[in-house]
């Protein structure tokens, strides 16, 4: 065992003891991280507005200050974009992660330098964990690749700014410099495949053994990898047995990375967002990721089929339950207060508090009362593939109100690598699954409200070409799961 393995478990022990301390104590972290909050943001524009010196417990916070999305904070962040200081937090923030907005097109989200450092920390602690909890640490000796944004920033009045993934390049550690890859020249390239073709240049003959990314991405470099090798990624990369992801879901990736690999790789999942670092998977053997209570972010639930009435009820940690779908409020040590990030979560452990994304607020089919959510259309898919040899390389689904003839229906709009034997035996086994997981759908079925989901089949690359034609290839950028209108799915009925 090398040295740089050892010392990498050493580290590991030690980031484990600090991390139960927290974990253990759950409801009292969250208080002296809320009260923190409140005394470090007294003197601010926000703080003034509302009334920060007032507040003492929880129950006077969620008096004065509502719960808010980013169109509604803009006019907060707008001043602070200006260039203007104490206005959502002390000073002036060190960099803006630039993201896609809906309403009012690019949205600014601020990174200070008490945010900041936890990002970095949480997804090393992630791969800390993994190595306690496993005893494997070999695979630090290899090296590493983290398909990213470019990290080439830009400037507005003073403050850097660029994409999540592209700052956060600049604080890769000096110990793992040596070891990551692709070079800086080629992370700045700004084409998705042109970038992805210069990976696969830099990487194909190297020794990888770490592997991270979106795995949509992931899996048009593996894809790549395999055109130009002829042999499966797991050939080529002998070492290759860790694969870290967040933003989607991989369960329905899973089946296609394991045949683009060739064998079965370890996972870590990861919850990072522009607004925070919110959880990873601290654990093989245990569902969820262990939400980071102690990073700078004191958070609130609401449940999700509440959310859209008057005054919903604001839950604190110590109130949640398990399996619930809670939409997920932040207020955070970048300035962000009571704000909805637009995801929602559901506890699969309180002791510890550990989470799955289970969707989006604003992603979901309720065209008929239904509220179907992205977790509901995965475990489906799951559940359909079993025992078939059906690999799905991507899908999306959206309600049709108004058919040509007959009742209305949800159409899933899928990407097969390998199609169904019998295409209406799968979709027979899509739809019941689909019913086991949400019973007001079931119930529409049964009540002839709706007739069983069609499938539509979408051509090879098609949702790639669909990324392509709205700018949105690559990156950070990912196909939702449900739409509530057909917006998405009128384009790809032209693919």
């Amino acid at each position: 065992m090398s040295l740089k393995s050892v010392a990498a478990k050493l580290f590991a022990q030690k980031i484990y003891k600090k991390t139960q301390a927290w974990a253990n104590t759950p409801i009292e972290t969250q208080k002296t991280v809320f009260l923190n909050l409140i005394q470090d943001a007294k003197q601010t524009q926000f703080g003034k507005d509302h009334h920060f010196e007032e507040i003492k417990t929880y129950e006077d916070f969620a008096k004065l200050v509502p719960v808010r999305d980013y169109e509604d904070l803009k006019p907060y962040v707008d001043r602070v974009v200006k260039g203007e200081e104490n206005i959502l937090w002390k000073g002036k923030p060190l960099y803006f992660a630039k993201t896609s907005g809906t309403t009012s097109g690019a949205k600014y989200i601020p990174l200070t330098k008490e945010s900041m450092p936890y990002h970095i920390e949480a997804a090393r602690n992630a791969i800390l964990l993994y190595i306690h909890e496993t005893k494997k640490a070999d695979f630090v000796n290899g090296k590493m690749i983290f398909l990213q944004g470019s990290p080439i920033l830009e400037e507005k009045n003073g403050i850097k700014l660029g994409r999540l993934s592209g700052i956060v390049a600049h604080f890769v550690p000096k110990y793992l410099q040596k070891n990551r890859l692709p070079s800086w020249e080629t992370n700045c390239i700004e084409d998705w495949e042109t970038k992805v073709n210069a990976i696969v240049n830099e990487t194909i003959n190297e020794d990888m053994t770490v592997i991270s990314g979106i795995p949509s991405w992931v899996q048009m470099y593996f894809e790549k990898l395999q055109q130009r090798a002829g042999k499966p990624v797991g050939e080529i990369f002998k070492n290759f047995n860790l694969f870290i992801y967040g933003g989607v879901n991989y369960e329905p990736y899973r089946a296609k990375f394991e045949n683009l690999i060739g064998r079965k790789v370890d996972s870590i999942e990861l919850f990072p967002a522009s607004e925070g670092f919110f959880a990873y998977q601290d654990s093989q053997k245990e569902k969820g990721m262990l939400l980071l209570l102690n990073a700078g972010i004191f958070y609130e639930f609401i449940k999700s089929e509440e959310f859209y009435t008057e005054n919903p009820k604001r839950h604190t940690i110590g109130e949640v339950d398990l399996g619930v779908n809670y939409v997920l409020i932040i207020s955070t040590n970048a300035g962000l207060w009571g704000y909805n990030i637009g995801d929602t979560v559901q506890f699969t452990s309180l002791k510890p508090y550990r989470v799955i994304v289970s969707g989006r607020i604003k992603h979901y089919i309720s065209a008929f009362g239904e509220h179907v959510i992205g977790k509901e259309v995965e475990c489906a898919l799951q559940e359909a593939m079993i025992g078939t040899t059906v690999r799905v390389n991507e899908f999306t689904v959206a309600p049709q109100i108004t058919p040509t003839e007959g009742l209305p229906y949800h159409e899933w709009f899928i990407e097969f690598e390998n199609e169904p034997e019998n295409s209406d035996t799968f979709a027979e086994a899509l739809d019941n699954a689909m019913r086991k997981q949400n019973m007001y759908y079931d119930d529409l079925i049964v009540g002839h409200v709706l007739k069983k989901l069609v499938i539509t089949k979408v051509t090879k690359n098609g949702f790639q070409d669909y990324m392509r034609s709205i700018g949105k290839l690559g990156g950070q950028n990912k196909i939702p799961r449900l739409s509530n209108d057909r917006s998405i799915v009128a384009v790809l009925k032209q693919k």
